[in-house]
């Protein structure tokens, strides 16, 4: 999607991406399902984790970009103000964030065969 131009979409399945690492990591804990919520800190913070200032940022900046499934009239908003730059950059933090949550799991996650 990057590389065809698709921006927004490139956002949003990067909130999606770590909001299903925060659901993975919240049933790992918690042993019950996760709840229907969006909201990534929140998400984190039911899971019992602890995040740095950066990754708290982060967290927020990205849970807005799950407004386009729920609000379908702000998408042109949305992506009229994303750019390139912002969605390789912001690509590039979601491999980061995934990849320090798969650390913080206790069991290696199942390999798809």
């Amino acid at each position: 999607m990057l590389h065809t131009g698709r921006y927004l979409y490139v956002l949003f399945c990067c909130q999606q991406s770590v909001e299903k690492m925060l659901k993975a990591l919240y049933a790992e804990r918690v042993q019950e399902v996760p709840p229907r919520l969006h909201n990534l800190v929140r998400l984190g913070e039911q899971a019992g984790l602890c995040f740095d200032g950066g990754r708290l940022d982060f967290l927020r900046e990205l849970s807005i970009y799950y407004i386009q499934a729920r609000y379908p009239e702000e998408i042109d908003d949305i992506a009229s103000s994303t750019t390139p730059d912002a969605a390789r950059h912001t690509l590039i933090r979601t491999e980061e964030m995934v990849s320090w949550l798969t650390s913080l799991q206790t069991s290696p996650p199942e390999s798809a065969e």
